[in-house]
């Protein structure tokens, strides 16, 4: 049996905060732009509806048996242990079992349907208990539909459900919108930072150099930049991970390069190159960026900018921030900060004064 606070953190984890004080995780590769992901929308095409209300039938590749996984996976869902499974098991049957399945695909339908009624009844006992337009109800929606059956039924057991919800309660209390004290720390000039002082929307962004997912967010700070000229104000703060051994000085490294006015260039070459973040590596960029390289090395010698660093890392601290990448707008949480047009929607609304999503 997972721990209860796994299984509470499984239906939090991965979507607004990626890297947390866990074992890292790989690089991510560059999401396939056809594929939908937490990020991307699904692609256009078969949207239509089949007949009879099924879902629309995936495109045919002229191989049976992978006509016939793509059918089930776009029922199940791409991410779910059903999908990855039905998969695995495709690729041992004979094509003439995967034609007499794709002609019975309704019942097939019928019994995945029948196979997530537990993770289905999950969403709804959760969302109803969590409210239904909270963003950790959003998160739940989310997330449960890549659970296997057999965990939803585990979470919706008398004796782990209430230690789950209660979990899930603190989640949704940690994503309230900050108030005004704690959003005018966050927002203070950092030194790391971009657009006018007096900006009537500030989105705060709590990042870690070495974390793969952080490198996800640079895109969204560079649309932030071109589409709200003027009108945002953009603030970086270091949240260098435990685990990460070269986040801090990397850290160091940008203050010390800020400090010569090339803050975001030296933050754009470090997410380039997440992979070498040595001291050497770092010395290297500098010069790259035509950087005077005695004070630089001075700075990193003398760890001048080490307690600006530590002092960021309490203020997210102060804010419940437990992973990066972790954004706020207007003091709202943003769920998914890698997310463009989540994170453009969030100011727009902030811009026009409409409450936070």
């Amino acid at each position: 049996m997972i721990p209860t606070k796994s299984l509470a953190l499984l239906l939090v984890a991965g979507l607004f905060c990626a890297c947390n004080d866990a074992p890292p995780p790989a690089p991510a590769p560059a999401p396939d732009k056809a594929a939908a992901t937490p990020d991307t929308p699904a692609p256009e095409a078969n949207k239509a509806a089949a007949p009879d209300g099924q879902a629309a039938p995936a495109p045919a590749t002229g191989d049976a048996c992978k006509d016939y996984a793509n059918a089930i996976c776009k029922e199940a869902g791409e991410k779910t242990s059903t999908c990855t499974g039905f998969r695995q098991a495709t690729e041992l049957m004979p094509a003439a079992a995967c034609e007499a399945g794709i002609k019975d695909l309704s019942g097939a339908q019928a019994k995945l349907k029948a196979l997530t009624a537990s993770c289905d009844q999950l969403i709804a006992k959760l969302c109803g208990d969590l409210g239904e337009e909270t963003l950790t109800c959003d998160l739940v929606r989310t997330k449960t539909k890549t659970f296997p059956p057999d965990r939803c039924k585990e979470m919706l057991g008398d004796e782990v459900y209430p230690q789950v919800i209660a979990e899930l309660k603190a989640q949704e209390e940690q994503n309230k919108p900050l108030d005004a004290a704690k959003m005018a720390l966050i927002a203070a000039p950092s030194g790391s930072e971009f657009g006018p002082a007096d900006a009537k929307v500030v989105v705060v962004e709590f990042s870690d150099f070495e974390c793969p997912y952080c490198s996800r967010v640079v895109p969204v700070a560079n649309a932030v930049k071109e589409k709200y000229k003027g009108k945002v104000r953009f603030v970086f703060r270091h949240f260098p991970l435990t685990f990460h051994k070269n986040a801090h000085l990397a850290s160091q490294a940008a203050l010390a390069a800020g400090e010569q006015g090339k803050f975001w260039e030296f933050h754009d070459k470090l997410f380039e190159n997440q992979r070498a973040l040595t001291r050497d590596d770092l010395e290297k960029y500098a010069g790259e960026l035509k950087l005077n390289m005695g004070k630089f090395k001075a700075a990193l010698d003398s760890k001048k900018f080490a307690a600006a660093v530590d002092a960021d890392l309490a203020l997210g601290k102060t804010v419940s921030v437990a992973g990066t990448p972790s954004m706020f707008v207007n003091g709202a949480r943003v769920a998914n900060p890698s997310d463009v047009a989540m994170v453009t929607a969030a100011v727009d609304k902030a811009l026009t004064g409409q409450a936070a999503p």
